[in-house]
């Protein structure tokens, strides 16, 4: 009878603090990650990570500016560990307003280019776009298109012949700033003057918007990040678009001098992070060659490690081009006087 009496108070105490237990720490090994990234191809290396190390990815996605107004409410209490967003500019915001802390892992800080990591090491960048000029060949010749360079934008050949989006865009914002760090804030406003002057058409729509009007003839150049000409090419956004981005080409600016303009998807660690070591852990692994690749070919954005090569889609246009090397914090250290700029000469 002891014996039965010891075996049902056994079953109860397991039975019991397994209950207890269960609610709390079931995913203990876990790491929390804030992502303004929409890509639903993610979802599927977060699983590889989790099969890999046991550690569990809880994901909240959302626009940037959402997720970061959530992180200002919930203050020191944020569950996140892992904010990943684009644009070295909202890195760089995130940075200064306190977010972030420094990334210890030597494996990531020997990966990422020393011009592609933060301030500190709060933040590093994970894939590269670049922002270049597209063009229509039946308009515009490979020999007046060859050597130009974002500056030469601002010449007069060019009036009424441009296409880019708003100021209110960070990816214009950051190009601007760009200009900044390498020409000054006198010589940058020049440009810009002269640079609106040349639109053929009030800022308006997305980047894919710009490539769609110049194949369409609606103007001879436009602005715009590589990666979207990949999500044209591979039919993901409809056939319209797949047949528009047949007929426009790339150029990447100044390649006779500093090289063309590039910004980050990045990530950083929070600085409340409750599970620092399983955020570095995360941060390891994409960039990792199997992740790296996954993004190639799912995202059309360049890889950090020079070993992945760009999705074939992207590399028809070319692999060698000559990369500005100016450090992307200083898109965001530029930023408000880039926006002050933009809004002086007229920029929409």
């Amino acid at each position: 009878m002891v014996k039965i009496n010891r075996l049902i108070l056994g079953l109860f105490l397991i039975y019991f603090f397994n209950d207890a237990i269960h609610p709390k720490y079931l995913f203990a090994d876990e790491v929390n990650v804030y992502t303004s990234r929409h890509y639903d191809t993610d979802e599927n290396l977060y699983k590889i990570f989790t099969n890999k190390t046991g550690i569990k990815v809880n994901i909240l996605s959302g626009k940037g500016k959402a997720l970061i107004e959530r992180l200002r409410s919930e203050k020191n209490n944020s569950p996140a560990d892992v904010f990943i967003t684009v644009d070295a500019g909202n890195l760089w915001k995130l940075q200064k307003d306190g977010f972030f802390q420094s990334i210890n892992s030597k494996e990531v800080l020997n990966i990422v280019p020393s011009n592609l990591i933060g301030p500190k090491n709060h933040w590093i960048g994970l894939a590269i776009r670049s922002r270049v000029i597209f063009y229509n060949p039946s308009k515009v010749s490979k020999e007046k298109i060859q050597g130009l360079s974002y500056e030469d934008l601002a010449n007069e050949e060019w009036k009424g012949k441009i296409l880019v989006r708003s100021s209110n865009n960070m990816y214009n914002q950051s190009l601007v700033a760009s200009l900044i760090a390498k020409h000054g804030v006198e010589k940058t406003e020049e440009w810009a003057k002269n640079f609106v002057n040349n639109f053929a058409r009030k800022p308006q729509g997305n980047d894919r918007s710009q490539i769609l009007a110049v194949a369409n003839g609606q103007a001879e150049l436009a602005i715009a990040n590589t990666y979207y000409i990949g999500l044209m090419l591979s039919g993901e956004k409809g056939l319209e678009q797949q047949n528009a981005a047949k007929k426009v080409s790339i150029h990447f600016p100044n390649q006779n001098e500093r090289g063309t303009h590039i910004n980050i998807s990045g990530a950083g660690i929070l600085k409340n992070a409750p599970n620092k070591e399983n955020a570095e852990k995360f941060l390891e692994f994409l960039l990792s060659e199997e992740v790296q690749i996954h993004i190639v070919n799912n995202t059309f954005e360049y890889s950090i490690l020079k070993t992945v090569k760009p999705n074939k889609l992207i590399a028809q246009f070319g692999t060698n081009f000559k990369i500005d090397q100016t450090l992307v914090s200083n898109y965001g250290k530029y930023n408000p006087e880039a926006v002050r700029l933009m809004d002086r000469v007229g920029w929409k």
